[in-house]
């Protein structure tokens, strides 16, 4: 019965576009190709939602109503027929050779390799653990490990379906509801496809022609912001319905302790600096050895000597002062060449040689041209380098650096640029900062929270590792991405090795999985590119600019419309269709109101979070339901999904009202 349902649900959606199209040709008083163009779209989508494959419909069409197009403009069929697969060449070509693309298989490699080094348990235990005492602890540690997890690998069914074999069950156990543990994993899940490396962007980007780059800055804040309202959402939740996320019991959040401290009289809330010193001292060990003993005081310091470091390298930064171009070093003209003239001419301008049949002077009558007022031959002004040197400036007139001190007089009586400064009064405050929260942390370090700790440092650092080597050096420049992606699929590499995964069995999976998953993409790129060259040669996009213009919207309504078009394309279609279908459409029309393609992606971006949690074709309660208990319903997940929906729309209008949330970081970095 609940399927057909969502039967009856998606043909009356086809009907709907039908329906339209039928409307749209009745009330036509010529068919055009334009209009023809319209029907392609429609066809496509139809023809999407009864299950063809989406690349080769789109080809499929493609071609045929180019075909139809070349053929209506008086051409004979061997005409439109070589010329249609002229075109079919030339888009699949100019997809070959889009060097965006190379990053693709390289991102999703390193995602496969990452989530088959099982680092995702051990992240949801240390997390779960660590926030404990939070309200809705283990949905908020669901959130967050889906959030880290999906900066990592990228691969939305992958999370999800880990999430949902790990997480669910642990939280239907503590007695969570089943519509809020189906919406924190499917919505945790889905930040993969926002947060960088997100493959949709990249897609976006060689869609669009912008900067993969400048997008994945963008996309940073966006997509902590929507991952921040998740958490708060579910906090509120569990404080105004604790019967939906009860808190943890006290034997759940017992850390057992390694049977070595225990033996040296560590209990769980006992100070793990303090103890850790003491037992260093003769007998106070009481036989463990002095080698464990120093390994763990080792750990514990690890903060401590982290902060240290980054202490001294901001401070050798904020003290350094920019190189300022002097012209001390420059020569006088002619310095470096063989001067001919000697004594008081050497070192200065040669006359040129006058020869008595050369160039000579211009007549003058004495009442012509005259020598302006107060010109003497012995005023002329001499060449640099020469004897009469123009004063230089006071010294006291030099301005220093801000903080700088003046330098003290050398030999020769000129005093060089200063090199340092004092620090601001910002890197003290900070530092003040640090150094108070580094003592809070050694306060209340236990020897509870230290296991915890050194589970944090053996499944989130060496994730946060790799995600900053790969973020960081696409969004300061140090590589583009695809050579960070290829340091991404190096780094997942390594991981899986360190963690003893990396098996035959895994490369030969993630390698199969990652030519699967290209080919996908790519297919879908030439088909994308297909159809809408045969679109474009319809009249299809000017029917839809001219439609779109006649409605004299403004900047703002413009925005809205778009944007509740993506979000109804949501429902029946996935991102990947949406992309390669209905962007070469809006994209062109971004000029005409002054929208920075930049933030029309990441408003996209946020949108089609809908395309994984909005019925009938959310991807992600599917990937769920596979591995749900039998007694969750599809229709619970649904439900459980709308509310971060909702989330999802309000992220989309904090965006819009703020735009320096996604637009700030790319103009900084990229001025």
């Amino acid at each position: 019965m609940k399927a057909r349902k969502e039967l009856w649900f998606g043909f009356g959606l086809m009907g709907l576009i039908l329906a339209g199209v039928l409307a749209m040709v009745i009330s036509a008083p010529t068919m055009t190709n334009g209009h023809y163009g319209l029907l392609m779209l429609s066809l496509v989508v139809v023809a999407i939602m009864l299950g063809f494959p989406t690349a080769f419909t789109l080809m499929g069409m493609g071609m045929l109503f180019a075909f139809f197009a070349y053929h209506s403009g008086d051409q004979t069929s061997a005409g439109a027929i070589r010329q249609t697969l002229d075109l079919m060449v030339q888009r699949a070509f100019s997809v070959m050779s889009n060097d965006v693309l190379i990053s693709i298989p390289l991102f999703v490699f390193m995602g496969y390799l990452v989530e088959r080094a099982n680092l995702i348990e051990k992240l949801f235990h240390s997390l779960h653990l660590s926030l404990a005492r939070v309200p809705g602890s283990l949905a908020v540690a669901t959130l967050v490990t889906c959030a880290i997890f999906a900066t990592a690998t990228g691969i939305v069914g992958a999370v999800v379906t880990l999430m949902g074999l790990l997480a669910m069950p642990q939280m239907l156990r503590a007695g969570y509801d089943v519509r809020l543990t189906a919406g924190s994993i499917t919505a945790g899940g889905c930040l993969g496809i926002l947060i960088p490396p997100s493959v949709l962007l990249i897609v976006y980007g060689a869609t669009a022609g912008v900067s993969v780059v400048k997008l994945y800055a963008g996309a940073f804040f966006p997509g902590l912001m929507l991952a921040g309202l998740y958490i708060l959402y579910v906090i509120i939740v569990a404080k105004v319905k604790p019967t939906w996320a009860p808190p943890l019991s006290a034997e759940q959040r017992i850390v057992p302790l390694p049977a070595a401290l225990t033996r040296m009289g560590a209990t769980g809330n006992g100070w793990a600096l303090g103890g850790l010193v003491k037992g260093l001292k003769g007998a106070n060990n009481h036989g463990v050895p002095t080698g464990y003993m120093l390994r763990q005081l080792g750990i514990v310091l690890l903060p401590a000597l982290l902060f240290v470091t980054v202490a001294v390298l901001s401070y050798q930064s904020a003290t350094r002062v920019a190189a300022v171009e002097t012209y001390e070093e420059l020569q006088p003209m002619g310095a470096g060449a063989a001067p001919e003239a000697s004594g008081d001419d050497a070192g200065g301008l040669a006359e040129p040689p006058v020869e008595e049949e050369g160039l000579s002077e211009p007549p003058s009558a004495d009442d012509d041209l005259a020598e302006p007022p107060g010109a003497d031959s012995d005023a002329v002004a001499l060449p640099p380098g020469a004897e009469a040197d123009t004063p230089e400036p006071p010294a006291d007139n030099l301005a220093l650096p801000p903080g700088a001190e003046p330098a003290a007089p050398t030999a020769s009586g000129t005093e060089p640029a200063a090199t340092t400064q004092s620090a601001s009064q910002g890197y003290w405050i900070g530092l003040g900062v640090g150094a108070l929260a580094l003592a809070v942390f050694y306060g209340i370090l236990s020897y509870a929270r230290l296991e915890i700790f050194k589970m944090l440092l053996s499944s989130f650092f060496p994730l946060l590792v790799l995600i900053m080597s790969v973020l960081g050096s696409i969004v300061f420049g140090l590589a583009t991405p695809t050579e960070a992606a290829a340091v991404g699929a190096l780094g997942g590499f390594l991981l899986a090795a360190a963690y003893r995964q990396l098996t035959f069995s895994v490369v030969k999976e993630s390698v199969f999985l990652t030519a699967k998953t290209s080919a996908m993409v790519c297919w879908l790129f030439v088909g994308s590119a297909i159809f809408s060259a045969a679109f474009a040669l319809l009249g299809g996009q000017a029917l839809v600019e001219q439609w779109v213009l006649g409605m004299n919207l403004s900047k703002t309504e413009f925005l809205i419309l778009s944007q509740v078009i993506i979000f109804v394309l949501g429902w029946p279609l996935e991102w990947t269709e949406i992309i390669v279908i209905f962007m070469p459409i809006f994209i062109p029309l971004l000029d005409n109101f002054g929208v920075d393609p930049l933030f029309f992606g990441l408003l996209v971006a946020l949108n089609l979070q809908t395309a994984f949690l909005s019925p009938p074709v959310a991807m992600s309660a599917f990937y769920l339901k596979g591995v749900a208990p039998k007694h969750v319903t599809l229709n619970q997940i649904f439900a459980g999904m709308l509310p971060f929906m909702g989330i999802q729309v309000l992220a989309i209008v904090l965006l819009y009202l703020f735009p320096a949330i996604g637009m700030w970081l790319p103009e900084v970095l990229y001025k």
